[in-house]
C-alpha cells in the first residue's frame, strides 16, 4: 500500500484506492434539511463516499457592519448579509438530524469550520472530519485548533502560494498527520486556463507523505479526471438538485446525472489504467482472428518445392500461420503437395513453431 494513506470514517484513501468523492453541498440545500437529505441521497446513489456542508457562527464570524451591510442580491434570502447566511445556517438540531440521516444512508457527512465556535460544535457532535476552506489558509491559530481535535483534516488552497501552502503543513502536521491538502482555484466557476491542475503533482512531490486532493470549482466532469491522473485521490465538487436553484454556488454543480457519470468515470480510470504489463486478454483473441491474416498458397504447390515470396499470399481471417513467420519458411521445401489458398503450417516444412522463431532469430 501507498505510503500516502488517510481514513476517514473507516474508509482508506491512498494512492491504491479509488479517488475518494466529496460531495460538496454548501448552502445548495438552501436553508431546508429536507432538501439537504435529498442532496445526501443523490451523493450516495452516485457512489460518493462523503457529503460536506459549512458551518459558520455567523455573529462572531463577521464583523458587525459586514453582518448588517444590506444585501441586494438575485440569491438573497434576506435584506441584510448577516439575516441571510442565517437563513441558510443549520443548528444543532438540523445537524443532528442530519448526521444521523447520513448514518442510516451509508455516507459520511462531516463539514467545513470556519471559526473557533463552529470547530467547537462540529467536535461536540463528533464530526468525522473537518475541512479547511482556501479563505482560512493562512488562518494559523484556526488550523492549529482543528488540528488540535484530532480528525482528519482536509485544506484548500485556493488563492495561495508554495510558501503558503508549506506553511499550513507545517503547522498542522506536528498536531495531525491525517492530512489531505487540495489543489484549489477559488474562482466560482474558475477559467479552465486557471484550474492549473499539475500543482497536484507538484504538491505530491512537495508532501511525500500525504494524499494529495483536488477541489474542483470548474463545470463539468473531465478535469476531476485530469485530476486523477496527475494524481489526486480526493476529489471534491459541489452538487445541486437543479442548476437553476436560487445561489450563488448551483451554476457550476452538478446534478445528479453528471455526479453519477463523474464517479462511475473515476472508477473507470483506476481499473482502466492497469499495471502497465503489456499482454493480450482472451477477449482480444476473436476479434483479432477476423482482422488478422495468415499465410497461404498463392498457387498450388508441388511437394519438394522451395517457397519464394512470390508462392505466398496473405489472407484474412487470421487463424493460421502469422505473416510474421514469411522470412522463416521463404527458402524451406515443402513436405506436401498444396493447393491455393491452402494455409501454409510448420508441418508442411517439418518445422515446429520453436523452430521458425529460431530461423527468424527469436526465442
Amino acid at each position: 500500500m501507498s505510503n500516502r494513506t488517510m481514513i476517514v470514517d473507516g474508509v482508506t484513501i491512498s494512492d491504491d484506492d479509488d479517488m475518494y468523492v466529496i460531495a460538496e453541498i454548501g448552502q445548495n440545500h438552501e436553508g431546508s434539511v429536507e432538501k439537504c437529505k435529498q442532496l445526501f441521497d443523490i451523493a450516495k446513489a452516485a457512489g460518493c463516499q462523503s457529503v460536506k456542508l459549512q458551518k459558520r457562527d455567523n455573529k462572531s464570524l463577521y464583523t458587525k457592519d459586514y453582518f448588517d451591510a444590506d444585501y441586494n442580491s438575485n440569491n438573497a434570502y434576506a435584506k441584510t448579509y448577516g439575516e441571510h447566511r442565517d437563513f441558510l445556517e443549520f443548528g444543532r438540531d438540523e445537524y443532528v438530524e442530519l448526521l444521523k440521516y447520513s448514518k442510516e444512508i451509508g455516507v459520511t457527512m462531516f463539514s467545513t469550520a470556519w471559526d473557533y465556535k463552529s470547530a467547537d460544535f462540529l467536535a461536540d457532535i463528533d464530526m468525522p472530519a473537518f475541512k479547511i476552506a482556501s479563505g482560512d489558509l493562512k488562518t494559523i491559530p484556526l488550523l492549529k485548533y482543528v488540528a488540535s481535535l484530532g480528525k482528519p483534516m482536509f485544506v484548500s488552497t485556493g488563492g495561495a502560494n508554495m510558501i503558503d501552502v508549506q506553511r499550513a503543513y507545517d503547522t498542522i502536521m506536528p498536531i495531525n498527520e491525517e492530512l489531505c491538502i487540495m489543489q484549489c482555484t477559488s474562482g466560482y466557476p474558475p477559467a479552465f486556463e486557471e484550474l492549473n491542475i499539475r500543482v497536484i503533482e507538484t504538491y505530491r512531490e512537495q508532501f511525500k507523505d500525504i494524499p494529495i486532493g483536488f477541489s474542483s470549482h470548474d463545470s463539468g466532469i473531465a478535469m476531476a479526471l485530469v485530476g486523477y491522473m496527475c494524481g489526486a485521490r480526493v476529489l471534491e465538487k459541489h452538487i445541486t438538485i437543479s442548476r437553476s436553484a436560487k445561489g450563488t454556488d448551483q451554476a457550476f454543480s452538478l446534478e445528479p446525472n453528471g455526479l453519477r457519470r463523474l464517479v462511475r468515470d473515476l472508477r473507470r480510470a483506476r481499473v482502466s489504467l492497469g499495471d502497465g504489463v503489456k499482454r493480450a486478454y482472451s477477449s482480444e483473441t476473436d476479434p483479432l482472428i477476423k482482422m488478422g491474416k495468415k499465410l497461404v498458397a498463392a498457387q498450388s504447390l508441388p511437394k519438394g518445392h522451395v517457397v519464394s515470396d512470390a508462392d505466398i499470399h496473405m489472407k484474412s481471417p487470421g487463424d493460421g500461420m502469422s505473416p510474421y513467420f514469411q522470412e522463416a519458411i521463404v527458402g524451406q521445401r515443402l513436405q506436401q503437395d498444396l493447393i491455393e489458398e491452402q494455409p501454409f503450417t510448420f508441418e508442411c516444412f517439418g518445422l515446429s513453431e520453436d523452430g521458425a522463431n529460431k530461423i527468424l532469430g527469436e526465442s
